[in-house]
């Protein structure tokens, strides 16, 4: 039942309506929710990519330029593909992340740092920005806001992070659950640097984008289609 607060403003009775307090859900009563028919849908992907599930450890690599996100697992045997996601939306363009406020989603090599149950996205998973590099960049330059709070979710709109879809962060929360934070990653570059190099050719990118696409070359190499 709604409550009601009553005020008297001159002869007059008041009555203003406070909805109920947000209903705050656990990670895990979140996962009991949604499991069952997350694993309904993962399930075919990992029995195709002969992947045993869940995994050891994951990767996922994201392409700015073709909103593609791609997962690769690894049961202990080598990484392989398991399958890729369309990333609904990513403001910004192709450069890393500088400032708050930029509406640039990062590029770098990322761990995973946080599930949230009760993100207004649906679900959401920290990315953990800025990383020490992104920070000791930051500090040389004089940028005390680099931005923070970039984040995997659900919803298809989004200011810096990538929005997947409930559907989609739904299967991905369960899976990173279910595979631990720790054995978790994300490595995102502007397009995919198994198919051309990466050139910071545009002027106003800083010289050091330099040795973070170099990094993110290096890293995009482990994972090949077999």
């Amino acid at each position: 039942m709604t409550r009601r607060l009553f005020f008297v403003v001159g002869l007059w009775l008041v009555l203003i309506p406070i909805a109920h307090s947000q209903t705050f859900m656990t990670t895990q009563q979140v996962i009991k929710q949604i499991h069952n028919q997350s694993l309904q849908r993962l399930m075919p992907l990992f029995v195709a990519a002969r992947v045993d599930y869940p995994p050891e450890r994951i990767t996922f690599l994201a392409s700015k330029d073709s909103n593609r996100l791609e997962l690769w697992a690894d049961d202990g045997s080598g990484y392989r593909f398991v399958h890729h996601y369309l990333i609904l939306h990513a403001s910004g363009e192709a450069g890393p992340k500088l400032r708050e406020g930029d509406r640039q989603v990062p590029e770098g090599i990322y761990r995973l740092t946080h599930l949230n149950p009760n993100s207004a996205f649906h679900l959401s998973i920290r990315i953990d920005y800025p990383n020490s590099f992104d920070r000791e960049r930051a500090a040389e330059e004089g940028r005390h806001r680099p931005g923070s709070n970039i984040f995997i979710h659900g919803k298809a709109d989004s200011v810096g992070c990538l929005a997947m879809g409930d559907q989609v962060i739904e299967d991905l929360f369960v899976l990173v659950e279910r595979v631990g934070l720790e054995n978790s990653q994300i490595m995102i570059a502007p397009h995919d640097p198994r198919i051309r190099p990466l050139l910071p050719s545009a002027k106003h990118l800083p010289e050091w984008t330099k040795i973070l696409y170099h990094q993110l070359e290096q890293g995009f190499s482990q994972f090949q289609y077999q």
